[in-house]
Formats: C-alpha cells, structure tokens, sequence
C-alpha cells in the first residue's frame, strides 16, 4: 500500500494518508462532487483497515465542512472505533483554531459518537491557507 496524498484546493483540503498510520486531512471539506473526491479516501481507507498500522492517529485540521463530508468524515471515525475492537491503537487529533467554536463544536459532537478518544489542539494560526 502506498500512501494518499491529495493537493488541496479553494475546495478540498489537503489530504495525506501514511500507511504508517497518520492520516491527515486539513483544510475546507466542500467538494463540488463529493463522490469524485471521497472515493478514492474511501478506497485507501478501507483498504488500510485490512491491514492498519499499530498505532492510528487520525488528525483533522477542518476549518469548514458540508454535510455530506461530515457524513464522510464519521463513517471514517465509526471505522476507527473497528480497530479499537480488533487491539489496535487509534486516536483522533482535533485541530482548530482558536476562537473557530462552531469547529470545535463539531469535533464534541464526533468525540461523542464514537469510541475512539480525541485530543482538541487550539492554532493560534490557521495553518490550512
């Protein structure tokens, strides 16, 4: 497996999936087709899972998102919670940044919905322009 590394855009964010187990996606999530940018997340992702590092630290860095990639994103973090199941490490690193409420509510809200634990990091920049 190789890793996944998408260029972010006005629309899209930056995506870098490491077979090492770091997975990152930073910046805007509102693709113009959701289905052309997240198969291939998908595709990697699940692929992963079959045969996941260690240790899985999922970062987030999101400074807005539709409702179709939040969609997206929590079936990403309800996997997670499978290699919780099977022994294996996985945690979520929330970025935001500092003030932005509305994306650190957002990231309260999965960390309740799943069982995968969540570290919240304030920026006192935003990294992801």
């Amino acid at each position: 497996m190789t890793e996944l590394k998408l260029t972010q855009t006005e629309s899209t964010p930056f995506v870098f999936f490491q077979k090492n187990g770091i997975l990152e996606i930073s910046g805007k999530v509102i693709p113009n087709s959701d289905i052309d940018f997240w198969t291939p997340i998908s595709s990697w992702f699940n692929g992963y899972l079959e045969n996941p590092a260690a240790n899985t630290v999922f970062r987030l860095r999101i400074d807005y998102l539709n409702t179709s990639s939040s969609k997206e994103i929590l079936h990403m973090l309800y996997r997670l919670n499978e290699l919780k199941d099977r022994g294996y490490s996985a945690s979520v690193q929330w970025e935001y940044n500092d003030g932005d409420f509305d994306m650190l509510e957002v990231g309260r809200d999965y960390e309740h919905m799943v069982k995968v634990p969540f570290e919240f990091l304030v920026l006192s920049e935003n990294p992801c322009m």
